[in-house]
């Protein structure tokens, strides 16, 4: 079984990158991470990135504005079947990021990608992974299958 699933990386003028804090899903819980979700049946990859803007901090980001980053091939020893995960950036969205879904994110935060110690937190493993390729314009990475 594959599962894919997207990642957005909205970047202010000053290089911050919000982050949202997990709560309440059961999966790294207490870890920072970045807008993500499944990508759904019916729907590409950049569609689900769009949606899952809306969903989770209420801005809209235009598919035309999206600029694929990276894409990762993960499997995690001890799960059923394998994850790709993309990675889209965004410079430019409307309106404010706000959090419209405490029940699941205990907070928003804006950081340098370069220094995620700044966040006070863990940052999901697999993201700060990809975030590093991504700072080395690597376009493809594996995890979890060494």
């Amino acid at each position: 079984m594959l599962v894919a699933d997207t990642h957005l990386i909205l970047t202010r003028p000053d290089g911050a990158v919000l982050f949202l804090l997990r709560q309440g899903t059961g999966y790294m819980d207490g870890y920072a991470s970045l807008v993500a979700g499944h990508v759904e049946a019916d729907e590409a990859a950049d569609v689900a990135t769009v949606r899952e803007a809306k969903e989770e901090v209420g801005v809209i980001v235009e598919p035309d504005g999206l600029r694929f980053a990276h894409v990762m091939h993960r499997h995690a020893p001890g799960e059923p079947g394998s994850r790709v995960s993309w990675f889209f950036t965004a410079s430019s969205w409307i309106g404010d990021p706000a959090n419209m879904e405490p029940d699941k994110c205990a907070g928003l935060f804006w950081c340098d990608p370069a220094d995620l110690s700044g966040l006070g937190v863990p940052v999901v493993p697999y993201v700060a992974e990809a975030l590093a390729c991504i700072s080395r314009g690597e376009g493809f990475s594996a995890n979890g299958w060494r």
